[in-house]
């Protein structure tokens, strides 16, 4: 408890460096006292925006404590859990957010990973990425909400594998939200939903395993494929989607402002208006349609007003440039020829945005896959995906439900499916061009 206590002063200082870091961005931001009075408007207002749409994806939970803390009941188990086992579930903590002599005492191995009191610490700092902890008078945890984060954000492991600098927009690959719902006290209000009984619930989320999540599941309960394999699909990427038409694997569920009203009220269960009465299908959503959650309505709403902010922040996150020495320059150069000519891939993969400008959704068929996950879409149809920043989410294999484990089992799909009769060499090359993405523009890709 010491060690906790002492922890505790340095809240108000966090305050301010939080402060001082915005005021750094401000600084770094052009003068607007030479501009044309609409220009100006204009700077700030998108300034305003970015600051307070990474405020909201870091640590606003809309809510949603009074579902996960309120109904699950999950505070309960977070209070006895381990640094060392939250790390485990995937959860990462944020280096930035301790204070110099945790970060030292860290170093020095004095800091007990093995203590669910040290757990509870991080939470008062707000380091754990994408969660909240809400405490009471006598410092006791009392609920928990999560954030846009929690799934969309990891860490760079600058200071130990889960612990490091902040990484927005990069998909959580190590998350097993599965798991941690699975271990709530009260799994009724999920049962009571899905009208089926706890071993039923703990069989479907046990099944999901590290950065996977069924968006669809409260919507049609759909717990597996017809072929016995989970319905989980990866959780995306959340970067570089600036441009980008249909946010999510499947199509027609709409671009970043739809999917964080549904994410937002559904998933998150944060409190806030979102409305498709395409939902509204009792053959191809019994869920969602007995849940009334085709038009959800919440009083007060805390939600709506920050969803244009979000949607600022997210388009503002670049995809990020894969590192010195992660690919073969030459072969990928090679590639770029093959992607742009004889492989065919910039039908659909048109570089900057690496998907179609326009309408990118296709039929099944169209793709040499599968109908189930594109039939729990209301268009029955896959997204194009970009392609920018593959390099980052390679861990857990490839497609919406990562059924090609490598980029070479992506390719060779293709290639068998579209007759390209690419050789070995080739295929080589075009998966050392796809891990370079993205690349700074050339000649060829600016065809």
């Amino acid at each position: 408890m010491r060690s906790l206590k002492a922890l505790l002063w340095v809240i108000p200082i966090l305050s301010l460096s939080l402060w001082a870091g915005l005021t750094a961005i401000n600084a770094q931001t052009p003068k607007t006292k030479t501009l044309a009075p609409q220009d100006r408007l204009i700077v700030q207002n998108s300034q305003t925006k970015l600051i307070e749409g990474r405020n909201i994806f870091r640590y606003d939970t809309f809510g949603d404590e009074d579902f996960w803390g309120g109904q699950l009941k999950l505070h309960q188990t977070v209070a006895k859990l381990t640094p060392k086992q939250a790390l485990g579930l995937g959860l990462k903590v944020d280096m930035d957010a301790l204070p110099a002599n945790l970060v030292a005492s860290a170093k020095a191995g004095k800091v007990n990973m093995n203590d669910p009191a040290t757990t509870l610490a991080l939470l008062k700092l707000n380091a754990v990425v994408g969660v909240r902890g809400f405490f009471d008078s006598r410092g006791n945890l009392s609920s928990i909400g999560i954030t846009c984060a929690i799934c969309h954000s990891r860490v760079d492991d600058a200071f130990a594998p889960g612990i490091g600098h902040r990484l927005d927009g990069w998909p959580n690959q190590d998350l097993n939200v599965g798991a941690i719902i699975a271990s709530a006290p009260d799994l009724s209000p999920i049962t009571n939903l899905l009208g089926v009984d706890r071993a039923t619930a703990l069989k479907v989320l046990n099944s999901w395993g590290p950065g996977k999540f069924d968006a669809q599941l409260i919507l049609d309960g759909k717990g597996f494929r017809p072929d016995g394999k989970p319905a989980a699909t990866l959780i995306p990427p959340a970067f570089g989607l600036a441009g980008v038409n249909q946010h999510a694997w499947t199509g027609s569920w709409g671009t970043v402002t739809y999917w964080n009203a549904f994410v937002g009220n559904l998933e998150m269960h944060g409190k806030g208006r979102f409305y498709d009465p395409r939902l509204n299908n009792p053959s191809q959503y019994p869920i969602a349609v007995k849940a009334h959650l085709y038009d959800v309505r919440s009083a007060p709403d805390l939600l709506t007003n920050k969803l244009p902010a979000l949607h600022t922040y997210q388009l503002a996150i670049p995809a990020p440039t894969p590192p010195k020495g992660s690919f073969n320059a030459a072969a990928a150069d090679r590639g770029e020829r093959l992607f742009m000519g004889k492989a065919g891939c910039v039908r659909c993969h048109q570089p900057p945005t690496y998907t179609e400008p326009g309408w990118n959704l296709h039929l099944p068929s169209e793709i040499g896959i599968d109908s189930f996950q594109a039939d729990r879409a209301p268009d029955h149809r896959y997204r194009t995906q970009p392609l920018s920043g593959l390099w980052t989410h390679q861990k857990r294999g490839f497609y919406h439900d990562g059924r090609f484990p490598t980029l070479m089992d992506v390719v060779n799909h293709y290639d068998s499916f579209f007759r390209l009769g690419l050789t070995p060499s080739e295929k080589t090359d075009l998966v050392e061009y796809l891990k370079s993405l993205p690349r700074p523009s050339s000649p060829t890709a600016a065809r």
